[in-house]
């Protein structure tokens, strides 16, 4: 009995194991059969022409404004976005969110979205806590601004840079060197003959890298790898040196680093969220230190590359200007207030008093840091003031305010009959009008370019005033003109889908500057300004095209074709389906 119970046991732990190996080997075949089937995501360039081909002869501003109306009915809680509330699925519920606008917006390339790997943006060194804002496109590990900037549009092939087109000219290695007040010279290079400059090195600190970058078309190149060094220095290196600048309405400083560098520093006057008194003048108004921030993100978003770097910086009230300021002017206007806090006004013609006076909280006080260009006894400035500058009073009107015709006689006046030049004033004018700033009374080139080069894009502080009121004379050069770049035109097409809204992706932006650990740069109500705007500049330009076609039967006139090539490049792809 006892032998037949053994025998029994060997059996079925027998079949039990025939049974085991039997399994495992089916789960092997399975497994193998599903790791051989292909699996390829769409073509991220294939996705990307699609949208692309879809932009190039569409009508946007009917369904623009389709696109704004089912935005405006999403509930604000699904709109606005709280880092703080932020959990680890935050990317993923917002583009679930996201995808549900989608569908209710308008149908370009067949909401397709792009998928795959791309190089990742770092647009500064984050200081201190930064919360990803960048809402990520469904199927996509890419947040809005990354996939904004490995766009085609902005990856499209430039022409080589000649020598002559470098605002500053580089020494070549092993020449002698000259003894000159126009060269950067530290203590250390004195008697240096080997010593060189060149655009590549990265032994140069990165405000020259940014010098010598400057070109007759940028200040900068798309994705430049020194700008996250640049914004580093800006927003974290010691300041050993601190004087106002002279001129002016209201104050500012001129900030020094140790490696020669210097920043222009303009102080926090109101918070972000308080709206400019409508009964103000826009030339009563305070600068913001926040618009300038804003104000280099939304250029930059836009493709232009026009306004230098500026970066947010809580700086030390004594230790970081009081203390080391040679101005003795500005050290005299130095108290402390009531409850403790450091302050100071400075001198200039307004808003340089007692009564406006700039205070630390008690000694930190938050301020833009934008970067200084070269000085003008290396690359002369020419100012240019504008055609359509405003009266600046209170009861005058400016003469383009009453001729509505007022462009024709512009057309006919140098520098605005050929080239570029009103076409760039207009770029301007585009950027002006979706952060509401009215105080665009004069605009630089650079001297040694003439006429054929971009206008630099300077001075925003009085950008980003009121969220609640567009102001349209601000595009009544568009509107009269009715001339603007093709590029410009897609960029703004491109910014108005759903995929790549401007208010997302400036939210994304802006979330990389050290102030964001301190709030945001704009609020919301700013945000969705200027998806708000971007809509009335896209309708502005469709009633010119339509206008154009009522008199002369098409309406081409209205787009400067300075991307010739695009229709050629969409042309010979395939879309993805």
């Amino acid at each position: 009995m006892r032998w037949y119970t053994r025998r029994r046991s060997r059996t079925v732990c027998l079949s039990l194991a025939i049974a085991s190996l039997s399994l495992h080997l089916l789960l092997a075949i399975l497994s193998r059969s599903v790791y051989q089937n292909p699996c390829d995501a769409p073509s991220p360039r294939q996705t990307h022409l699609h949208t692309l081909r879809a932009l190039v002869d569409t009508n946007y501003t009917s369904r623009m404004l389709d696109n704004h109306a089912s935005y405006a009915k999403i509930p604000p809680d699904t709109r606005k976005v709280d880092s703080s509330h932020m959990d680890s699925n935050g990317p993923q519920k917002l583009a679930e969110k996201d995808a549900v606008t989608t569908k209710m917006a308008v149908k370009v390339g067949h909401g397709r979205k792009e998928e795959g790997p791309v190089d990742s943006l770092n647009m500064t060194v984050r200081v201190g806590k930064f919360g990803s804002m960048g809402m990520k496109p469904m199927g996509s590990g890419m947040s809005k601004l990354e996939a904004l900037f490995s766009h085609p549009l902005y990856n499209m092939p430039t022409p080589p840079i000649h020598e002559d087109d470098w605002l500053l000219k580089v020494k070549p290695k092993g020449k002698a060197r000259e003894t000159s007040t126009q060269m950067w010279v530290s203590d250390s290079d004195i008697g240096d003959d080997s010593a060189h400059w060149n655009r590549s090195s990265d032994s140069h600190p990165p405000w020259l890298r940014f010098h010598l970058g400057i070109s007759r078309w940028q200040l900068y190149p798309h994705l430049d790898p020194n700008m996250a060094s640049l914004a580093h220095q800006l927003s974290t290196h010691r300041i050993v040196s601190a004087v106002q600048k002279s001129g002016g309405t209201q104050l500012k400083l001129v900030m020094s680093f140790p490696n020669y560098g210097q920043a222009m520093l303009k102080p926090m006057k109101q918070e972000r969220d308080e709206e400019t008194n409508f009964n103000l003048y826009y030339f009563s108004d305070f600068e913001r230190h926040n618009a300038e921030i804003a104000a280099f993100h939304l250029d930059r978003v836009l493709g232009y590359r026009r306004i230098p770097p500026a970066v947010g910086r809580l700086v030390d009230v004594v230790t970081e200007i009081k203390d080391i300021t040679t101005d003795h002017k500005l050290a005299r206007t130095f108290f402390t207030s009531p409850v403790n806090n450091v302050c100071f006004y400075g001198q200039c013609s307004y808003y340089c008093s007692t009564e406006h006076a700039v205070c630390g909280r008690p000694q930190n006080l938050e301020a833009s840091l934008a970067m200084m260009l070269p000085d003008p006894s290396l690359a002369t400035r020419r100012t240019w003031r504008s055609p359509w500058k405003r009266s600046y009073s209170r009861s005058k009107l400016a003469v383009w305010e009453k001729d509505p015709d007022y462009c024709d006689t512009v057309k006919t006046t140098p520098p605005y009959n050929k080239g570029t030049r009103l076409v760039d004033l207009i770029d301007m004018t585009i950027l002006d009008f979706l952060m509401g700033n009215m105080d665009r009374h004069h605009y630089e080139t650079f001297e040694k370019f003439g006429n054929n080069t971009f206008l630099l894009h300077l001075d925003n502080g009085r950008a980003f005033g009121r969220h609640s009121k567009d102001e349209p004379s601000i595009l009544t050069p568009l509107e009269q003109c009715c001339r603007i770049r093709r590029s410009t035109l897609l960029h703004l097409r491109l910014l108005s889908l759903p995929q790549y809204r401007l208010s997302d992706v400036m939210r994304d932006s802006l979330s990389h500057d050290p102030l964001f650990s301190v709030a945001p740069l704009l609020s919301e109500l700013h945000l969705s300004a200027l998806d708000r705007r971007l809509v009335t500049v896209l309708q502005t330009v469709s009633r010119c095209q339509e206008r154009q076609r009522s008199r002369h039967g098409e309406g081409d006139d209205v787009i400067y074709e300075d991307v010739t090539d695009y229709k050629t490049l969409v042309k010979h792809v395939t879309p993805a389906r």
